[in-house]
């Protein structure tokens, strides 16, 4: 990822039909609601299946499963966490410091030297 023109570092999200939606929600986490990587990649997902159905993990507040029904989707509860993908983030701060981000839906860790 990108920002003014400088490399901020790399990140992805795994997954298949995932993947796409694990990227969107990654950046949304960072650039709009300012997440470190690892609340970024611990926050709860959700999964855009088809139509208006959407499907989103157990740990998602229930004011937002409420919410998007009430829009009009068919909103569901997943207790597969692996169906949302498994991610790693390294982000570069301004300063040259790197922050990293390991995936709490399967085994990872982070190590520097």
């Amino acid at each position: 990822m990108t920002k003014d023109g400088k490399a901020v570092g790399p990140f992805g999200v795994m997954g298949g039909f995932m993947q796409p939606q694990g990227h969107v929600q990654m950046v949304m986490n960072t650039v709009d609601f300012g997440l470190n990587p690892q609340a970024s990649l611990d926050a709860p997902r959700w999964e855009w299946e088809s139509g208006k159905r959407v499907s989103i993990e157990r740990s998602t507040p229930e004011h937002l499963f409420h919410g998007l029904a009430g829009l009009g989707h068919q909103v569901v509860w997943s207790g597969n966490r692996m169906g949302f993908g498994r991610g790693q983030i390294i982000w570069r701060n301004a300063d040259g410091v790197l922050c990293g981000g390991t995936e709490p839906r399967a085994d990872g860790a982070i190590a520097a030297w």
